[in-house]
C-alpha cells in the first residue's frame, strides 16, 4: 500500500489534475494542444538527449534486457492481433490497429516517472536503453502488419519509407539520436548550456503528465468493451509477465529486472489511438483502450511493484 500512496498516486494525480483542469476548469484544447506541444517537442526530447548523452551506452544496452522486453511486445502484438481477430471477429485491419495498442507500451510519460518516484533516477539507465528503440521497433511491426494486410505485401515499401521520413523528423528520435551521437563523441556541454538543459529536462514530466491527462478527456468510452477488456489484459498483465519469464530466463540483474517490468506493465501510449486514426480503423476501440488501460494500470502497477525484487 505504502508503494501505492508514495510512487503512483502522485504521478496519477498529477495526470487526474490535468483530466480536471480540461474537463471542468476551463482549461482548453489549445491549451492543451500547446502544452503537449512544448513537452514531446522540446522539454522530453530534451530529457532524452541530456539521458543518453551522460548513459553507459555498452552497460545498459544490453541484448538480454531488450530481448525480455521487446519479447513481451511482440507477443503482446500477436495476442492482440489473433485476439481480435478469432476471439471478437474482428477485421485483419482493425485486429493489426488493436495489436499495435497491446504492443506499444507508454515508456516515456508514465513509465519514467514510475521508476524515479520508485528507485530514483540513478535506476533509470535501462530505461532509456528500452526507449531508444521503442518507436523504431513498434511502428515497424505494426506498419508492416498493416500493409501485409491491407495489399498482401506488396505495398510494406513505401509506407516504410514515409514511416522512416516521419521518425527522422520526430523530435522524440532526434533528442534520442544526439543525445547518443553527444555520447560517442565524448564531447560536453559547457556549463551554462548544461545547466539550461537541466532546466528544461526537469520541466518535461510534469508538463506531459499534466498534459497527457488533458488529452485523455477526449477519449469516450465508446466501442466493443470486451475487446477493450482484452487490451487491458494484454497489456497490463502478459506483456510484464513474459517480460518477467524471460528476464528470470536470460538472467537479468535486480536493476535491469525492474526497469523492463515495469516499463512493459505501463498503460499503452497515445501512439496506440495515433497508428489507428492514421488507418481509420479501430480508433474508437483504441481511444477507449488506451483510457481503460491508463485508469486501470493505477492497481496493476501497483501489484508488479509489489513482487518485484
Amino acid at each position: 500500500m505504502q508503494a501505492l500512496i508514495e510512487v503512483i498516486l502522485p504521478v496519477f494525480l498529477v495526470l487526474g489534475f490535468g483530466y480536471l483542469a480540461r474537463w471542468k476548469l476551463g482549461f482548453s484544447d489549445d491549451a492543451v494542444q500547446g502544452l503537449m506541444k512544448f513537452a514531446q517537442n522540446f522539454a522530453v526530447p530534451v530529457l532524452l538527449f541530456r539521458a543518453l548523452s551522460t548513459l553507459e551506452l555498452g552497460e545498459n544496452f544490453a541484448w538480454n534486457l531488450l530481448a525480455s522486453f521487446y519479447t513481451g511486445a511482440i507477443l503482446g502484438f500477436f495476442a492482440g492481433l489473433f485476439g481480435a481477430r478469432y476471439l471478437f471477429k474482428r477485421p485483419w485491419t482493425d485486429s493489426v490497429a488493436i495489436g499495435f495498442a497491446t504492443l506499444f507500451s507508454n515508456s516515456v510519460l508514465l513509465g519514467l516517472p514510475i521508476m524515479e518516484r520508485a528507485y530514483g533516477s540513478d535506476a533509470l539507465g535501462p530505461n532509456y536503453a528500452i526507449i531508444a528503440i521503442h518507436a523504431p521497433v513498434c511502428y515497424l511491426i505494426g506498419v508492416t502488419a498493416m500493409e501485409i494486410v491491407r495489399t498482401g505485401g506488396g505495398g510494406i515499401l513505401a509506407p516504410l519509407k514515409g514511416v522512416a521520413k516521419s521518425m527522422a523528423r520526430n523530435p522524440l528520435v532526434i533528442g534520442i539520436a544526439l543525445g547518443i551521437a553527444t555520447n560517442l563523441s565524448g564531447l560536453t556541454l559547457p556549463g551554462p548550456a548544461r545547466d539550461a538543459v537541466d532546466l528544461v529536462a526537469r520541466a518535461a514530466l510534469p508538463a506531459a503528465l499534466f498534459g497527457l491527462g488533458g488529452v485523455l478527456v477526449a477519449y469516450k468510452p465508446e466501442g466493443d468493451m470486451r475487446v477493450v477488456a482484452w487490451i487491458v489484459l494484454v497489456s497490463l498483465v502478459l506483456h510484464p509477465a513474459v517480460t518477467w519469464v524471460m528476464g528470470t530466463l536470460t538472467g537479468l540483474s535486480d536493476a535491469q529486472f525492474r526497469s523492463a517490468v515495469l516499463t512493459a506493465s505501463m498503460a499503452p501510449g497515445v501512439n496506440a489511438f495515433l497508428f489507428a486514426n492514421m488507418y481509420g480503423v479501430s480508433k474508437r476501440v483504441n481511444a477507449t483502450g488506451v483510457l481503460a488501460a491508463t485508469a486501470s494500470s493505477i492497481l496493476t502497477i501497483w501489484l508488479w511493484l509489489h513482487v518485484l525484487p
